[in-house]
């Protein structure tokens, strides 16, 4: 059957030379052109974090030179160690690790996949409908909860602590609840009952056996949660008063501002941008060591209702 159609293939590449040729040349330029549109894309996406790089490494004159450097030179690299030290940085980088960042990634992880089983692999009256109505708190902008919660943790004496980060964390996102009950969905049942007949409880389950099959969906949630509380600037600014306490986005705004007030503009691009560029490296550093599991979770997951 093989060599039948292939020998009719050739009889007609045979009878129609230019129809093939054309074909040819029209998958030739289609690709040619997917991989300039990409190419395109891809460097329109980079150069803001090129011009980022190449602006910390600048002084103050090539930064506003016309038109633009964009090769430094020469290079000043003690600007990263004078933006880093200009300021208490160390102490906000703790903070935005210890006491916002990872705890507020582990627990929010943890509560949604104690969720996310419970909507997928345990049944129970109304799990559907319960389900239905956490997405749709999605659908409620945080502009709108902002005014009240402010309120709510202001009585509870929460203000100028971290405590309105972490404590709503214990009990998970709707959005994490989601992408993990639909990658939970994929996972066969005959496990969970295995698992079950030899005794296992649904915790057991939970993390003897949908754990370790999760890693993709898992490290979904573990990069866009700490990649939301790393950048997050609006809520220490609603909550943080105090210097000591203030995350790495509220103490770029201070450097920022303070040199502003005290019109001490020289150098303060080149610094913004050198403690700018620190900030973001871990970030794109996670990204390029868990890209592999990343793009899997999200290719994998959402394929079963």
């Amino acid at each position: 059957m093989t060599s039948a159609s292939q020998s009719v293939r050739t009889q007609r590449e045979v009878r129609h030379p230019e129809k093939t040729a054309f074909l040819s040349l029209s998958k030739a330029l289609g690709r040619v052109a997917v991989y300039v549109v990409l190419i395109f894309l891809g460097v329109t996406w980079i150069f803001p974090l090129y011009w980022m790089a190449s602006s910390a490494l600048k002084d103050d004159p090539q930064v506003y030179t016309v038109p633009p450097v964009l090769i430094p030179n020469p290079a000043h690299w003690n600007n990263f160690a004078d933006a880093w030290n200009r300021f208490d940085f160390n102490r906000a980088a703790f903070n935005s690790v210890f006491l916002y960042s990872l705890p507020v990634t582990i627990f929010t992880l943890i509560s949604s996949m104690i969720v996310a089983y419970g909507f997928a692999k345990i049944r129970w009256r109304g799990r559907d409908a319960l389900f239905w109505v956490c997405i749709a708190t999605m659908m409620l902008p945080w502009q709108v909860t902002m005014v009240p919660l402010f309120i709510i943790f202001k009585n509870l004496g929460w203000i100028n602590t971290y405590w309105p980060f972490v404590v709503p964390s214990l009990f998970g996102n709707a959005y994490f609840i989601f992408l993990l009950r639909q990658f939970f969905l994929t996972i066969p049942e005959e496990l969970s009952d295995a698992a079950r007949i030899d005794g296992a409880s649904e915790m057991g389950i939970l993390w003897r056996v949908i754990l370790p099959l999760s890693k993709p969906a898992i490290a979904v949630v573990l990069l866009f949660r700490f990649l939301w509380a790393w950048n997050d600037y609006l809520g220490p600014l609603i909550y943080i008063n105090s210097e000591a306490m203030q995350p790495l986005a509220l103490a770029i705004y201070r450097m920022r501002t303070l040199a502003l007030s005290m019109g001490n503009t020289a150098m303060a691009y080149p610094h913004l941008m050198a403690v700018s560029t620190l900030i973001a490296l871990p970030i794109i550093l996670m990204f390029i060591f868990a890209q592999r599991t990343f793009i899997e979770g999200i290719s994998t997951t959402g394929l079963k209702g």
